[in-house]
């Protein structure tokens, strides 16, 4: 890669180069410089550090950096004089993360390292975003380690980034040590290590966390009390849930629900949510219900889990209701709540409304195929299955492993042994 580079950098014309020319430089900040591949080689010779960046920044946002990459700009402008700034290395990084450039990457950490740039936090967490989003955890620890007293974000990054590749111990430990040197955290890092606690399901550790917040005087804001809410329920601590959920509540209702209600939306749909999991159907619909009483807004994900509720617990009335909802609100425009509904209606035992919202359906997609299939054949209408069957077949919408579970059901239900041999 390093002599791909060289070649090409060589082959660039070599120019006798003056800092800066202010005629021109008002002309590219204006108009080329929105197209920086218009520029010519020459063109460096009238840039500053603030084009230059640019000039980098606006090829990264192009996302062309296949034929002229990044770093050969960066090349360039050295050639003429000019020395980079953090910046420089933060947009060359992003430029080459979206184009999983790795060798080059490598040479930007080199040259990051030269120029000194390595003790600067911001330059620094963006070399470690670079080696996490290409699957290079262990560099990205090692650039980290490297550095001689790593700030907040820093610290966070490298927490987050063990979160986010499902590495909830290390996650976990490292919060540990920035605690072990007297730093702390903010809203961000305590929300990112709930999230650990929640994948590792340590729930003394999320007991420990919560009342650290407590202590520490951190605001719980919509991220952090959704985050708790919900790794005490993926703990299996309902009753935890329970309790910090009402607790957080009932002083938004003493607040006068003043700018709360988004945040309480997250906390009330992670509580609904951990009830349907654990098949505690009764507490959900009853949740739900306090939540309309109370005047906050259920967002999607809420409504279906309640519906996965109801049509669990056979609640066909209160199914009904939750629809009616839906549709008074227009919040099934999209279609993206059919295979539920057709899912709830079919469990009640009503499957010609199942399959009236399915024929209204404006998404015709393999889950809702699938659903209607599934659940026609569950009662028994084998051969009224087989046609809709016939009909996604039509329609080149392919089939997967559960679709075609729906169709065994279905020629089995319908006596149907020769055919059912056939689609297999």
């Amino acid at each position: 890669m390093r002599a791909c580079i060289q070649q090409r950098f060589h082959q660039l014309p070599h120019t006798r180069f003056s800092f800066l020319h202010p005629p021109r430089i008002h002309a590219y900040t204006v108009a080329n410089v929105e197209n920086p591949l218009a520029l010519t080689r020459e063109d460096y010779a009238y840039a500053n550090v603030f084009l230059w960046n640019t000039m980098i920044r606006k090829q990264a946002e192009n996302g062309d950096i296949t034929r002229d990459t990044p770093l050969l700009y960066y090349i360039q402008g050295l050639r003429t004089g000019l020395r980079p700034n953090g910046q420089t290395f933060m947009y060359l990084l992003k430029a080459l993360v979206s184009g999983k450039n790795v060798n080059e990457g490598e040479e930007v950490h080199a040259s990051v390292v030269r120029t000194g740039f390595a003790s600067s936090e911001f330059v620094s967490g963006a070399l470690l975003v670079f080696y996490v989003a290409n699957g290079f955890t262990c560099k990205a620890r090692q650039v980290f380690d490297e550095m001689p007293q790593p700030g907040l974000v820093l610290w966070t990054l490298m927490i987050r980034a063990y979160v986010c590749l499902t590495l909830p111990g290390e996650a976990l430990e490292l919060f540990r040590t920035m605690r072990g040197v007297g730093l702390m955290p903010d809203m961000v890092a305590v929300t990112t290590v709930v999230s650990a606690c929640s994948l590792l399901g340590d729930l003394g550790f999320a007991k420990t966390m919560h009342c650290f917040i407590e202590k520490s005087g951190i605001e719980f804001d919509a991220f952090v009390s959704s985050s708790l809410i919900n790794t005490y329920g993926e703990c299996g601590s309902l009753d935890d849930a329970y309790r910090f959920f009402w607790e957080t509540a009932m002083k938004n209702v003493v607040q006068l629900f003043d700018s709360m209600l988004e945040r309480d939306a997250a906390s009330w749909n992670s509580m609904i949510r951990g009830f349907a999991n654990v098949g505690q159907y009764e507490e959900t619909l009853a949740l739900f219900h306090d939540m309309e009483i109370l005047v906050f807004r259920p967002n999607t994900l809420t409504l279906l889990s309640t519906l996965s509720a109801c049509a669990s617990h056979g609640a066909l009335e209160a199914g009904a209701w939750i629809h009616s909802y839906v549709d008074n609100k227009d919040l099934n425009r999209d279609g993206s709540m059919d295979s539920s509904l057709i899912d709830m209606y079919s469990k009640c035992g009503d499957i010609a409304k199942a399959v009236q919202i399915f024929e209204e359906s404006p998404r015709r997609d393999l889950v809702t195929w699938t659903s209607i299939i599934c659940k026609l054949a569950m009662h028994g209408h084998g051969k009224n299955a087989l046609c809709y069957f016939s009909e996604m077949s039509e329609s080149q919408v392919s089939s997967d492993e559960v679709t075609m579970v729906g169709v065994l059901s279905a020629c089995a239900h319908a006596g149907l042994l020769e055919q059912g041999q056939g689609y297999f």
